[in-house]
């Protein structure tokens, strides 16, 4: 892995910076908490302005055609300011979705998600379901016209500023017997009621109640929807890595300027050591979580296998920005908590990220499942074949090669 940065990146990671700078202060943040709508309007003109919202499509649809390790220098700055908006959910997770399995119809659609003339959503968890293809209960029952939708998804980010939403419905008994739907928001049948979260981002619980979608409005081959709902997933999990790796750096400058301006006893009190050995810790643990999240995005750029480099970027990276912010409260003290002051942005921000798509349970299954699974068949030698010399005994536990969850 190159570690150097090319040029183009860096004047990426210039340009995203000068427009957060100047476009997304924390007061732009606390003005978009629990909107109803949720789109902060210069900092979204400016995103349409400068092409950030087609870094996920390719030239052919009018995109920027970047790599993954471009997004990720992107995403670090986005997270950096606690970015807020609808960018996520649709200009990666519904771009990256359609992009893979859509018709050449629906794919130029993206082209209009791009330029930000359209929104789409994913509406994709369910009330007690989990994150895996179980977890899918809304029903999608074959009409003579099409299909007919029926069920609840709840955690619908920035549903009410969608046109469209991406809906994952099941379409038989099988466990992956899932199609994706694109769904017009306003059609009769769907109703939205706003659900309060932690970071009081704008989520939305969704109904969808004998919804009409025809078969054109059908995303991809027949009960292929799990498939391309999760390659997406791989492709966000690695930029929400990157924007939790973000967010974690800049609590840390925070806290290391909070703590040298407050002064207690005479002194800053990040002179005193039981302080400043909580910065000096939290230091490396920032940047492991960068360079993970470079590797992962490389890894994806370099067109090798991320099944586990993804989730292990996501878990680790959102687990430091817990971490971090967690120890900069303890810092600030008090205060710290207080709504006046930034660092509580953060704070929320990083729990809520690290319970959101693929969450840490899921994200070590995923992992374990890989370790297990994959490495066990492919290193671990025959535990009844007799060891050479010099090499030591040979054994392995079958029920632990195949040991995985169901969810997983």
């Amino acid at each position: 892995m190159d570690l150097n940065f090319s040029e183009e990146q860096q004047m990426l990671r210039a340009t995203t910076r000068d427009l957060c700078s100047a476009n997304c202060g924390a007061d732009v943040v606390r003005s978009m908490e629990n909107d109803s709508i949720g789109v902060p309007v210069e900092l979204w003109q400016q995103m349409q302005e400068i092409g950030l919202l087609g870094i996920m499509l390719p030239p052919e649809l009018g995109g920027m055609g970047l790599n993954m390790l471009d997004c990720a220098v992107i995403y670090e700055e986005l997270g950096r300011v606690l970015a807020p908006g609808p960018h996520f959910s649709s200009a990666v997770m519904s771009a990256s979705a359609i992009r893979r399995g859509g018709s050449e119809a629906q794919r130029e659609l993206l082209r209009a998600v791009g330029t930000g003339e359209a929104i789409i959503v994913p509406a994709w968890l369910e009330p007690g379901g989990g994150f895996g293809p179980e977890g899918v209960q809304l029903s999608a029952v074959r009409t003579p016209d099409g299909y007919q939708l029926n069920g609840v998804k709840r955690h619908v980010f920035h549903a009410k500023a969608a046109q469209r939403l991406l809906v994952l419905a099941r379409c038989a008994a099988a466990p992956e017997a899932i199609d994706l739907f694109l769904v017009e928001a306003d059609a009769p049948g769907v109703a939205f009621e706003q659900q309060k979260s932690m970071a009081s981002d704008t989520q939305y619980r969704v109904m969808f109640d004998d919804v009409p979608a025809a078969a054109t409005q059908r995303v991809g081959a027949e009960h292929s929807g799990w498939k391309t709902w999760q390659d997406a997933m791989y492709d966000g999990i690695i930029l929400l890595a990157a924007f939790a790796a973000g967010g974690a750096e800049r609590a840390l400058e925070m806290t290391v300027q909070y703590s040298k301006d407050r002064e207690q006893f005479g002194k800053p009190i990040g002179a005193f050591q039981s302080l400043a050995h909580y910065m000096a810790d939290a230091a490396p643990v920032v940047e492991g979580a960068k360079i993970l999240v470079y590797e992962a995005a490389w890894a994806h750029a370099t067109g090798k296998d991320v099944r586990r480099l993804a989730p292990m970027a996501k878990l680790y990276a959102c687990k430091a920005f817990r971490d971090v912010t967690a120890m900069a409260q303890q810092v600030h003290g008090g205060i710290g908590f207080t709504l006046e002051y930034d660092i509580q942005l953060y704070y929320r921000r990083a729990k809520q990220l690290q319970m959101n798509w693929w969450d840490s349970r899921y994200l070590e299954e995923l992992i374990a499942a890989d370790v297990l699974d994959r490495d066990a068949a492919r290193t671990v030698p025959d535990p009844f074949s007799v060891p050479s010399a010099g090499t030591g005994i040979q054994c392995r536990s079958s029920s632990v090669v195949s040991m995985r969850r169901n969810d997983a």
